[in-house]
């Protein structure tokens, strides 16, 4: 029978490495696919994974367990990448206006932003897609950047989200609805250049 986070935890602040051992092999490869996704480098996202978790070793006789578990250690792999995102030189600076991130027509309006939550699925999961996406990502601040991947690629709810990034639910929402008005921008060419059917234009982003 698999003991839960909480059992383990108790038992690594009694002094079992093992028990530690055990959560390091139910979230090292979670914890490696958020960093990779936030870093987009392999030697970086191994770093982060390493550093994270030394961190959870070093905190956990502290941990009083008023989240989950998986919560706080999302929270410092999260907080990790983004220290590690933060002393990058071309990371793009904190929280611009979205318009910042919008493509311009040649008289500098913003044009009207594709659609693509009715697209064929295949698209979609292509792998130059996603590379696009990832791409696209890339290009938006780190709070903007950390809410997407933890909200929309990690399936997070909005409430673990903001426990993961120590921010309000108001805010992820506030963040989540940017961040997918400025990549659906940011990739409304990319999609109308694949001619994959009319697209459709809404003002609201992609849906929850």
């Amino acid at each position: 029978m698999e003991l839960s986070d909480q059992i383990l935890v108790a038992k690594v602040k009694s002094g079992d490495y093992q028990a530690f051992e055990s959560l390091v092999n139910r979230y090292e490869s979670k914890v490696y696919h958020l960093a990779l996704r936030m870093l987009r480098n392999p030697q970086d996202a191994e770093d982060a994974l390493q550093e994270t978790f030394l961190q959870v070793y070093r905190g956990l006789p502290g941990f009083e367990g008023r989240s989950a578990f998986s919560t706080w250690l999302f929270r410092l792999a999260t907080n990790t990448c983004l220290m590690k995102i933060r002393h990058r030189a071309t990371e793009p600076p904190k929280l611009l206006p979205l318009e910042d991130y919008l493509p311009r027509q040649e008289h500098g309006e913003v044009p009207q932003m594709v659609d693509w939550t009715d697209r064929p699925e295949e698209a979609l999961l292509s792998k130059e897609s996603r590379e696009k996406m990832m791409e696209a990502l890339e290009k938006l601040p780190p709070e903007y950047r950390a809410v997407f991947i933890l909200r929309d690629m990690e399936g997070f709810s909005n409430a673990e989200t903001g426990e993961s990034l120590g921010i309000s639910v108001a805010a992820v929402k506030s963040r989540l609805h940017r961040a997918r008005l400025a990549l659906r921008g940011m990739l409304s060419e990319y999609f109308e250049r694949r001619g994959e059917g009319e697209p459709r234009v809404q003002e609201s982003g992609l849906e929850a």
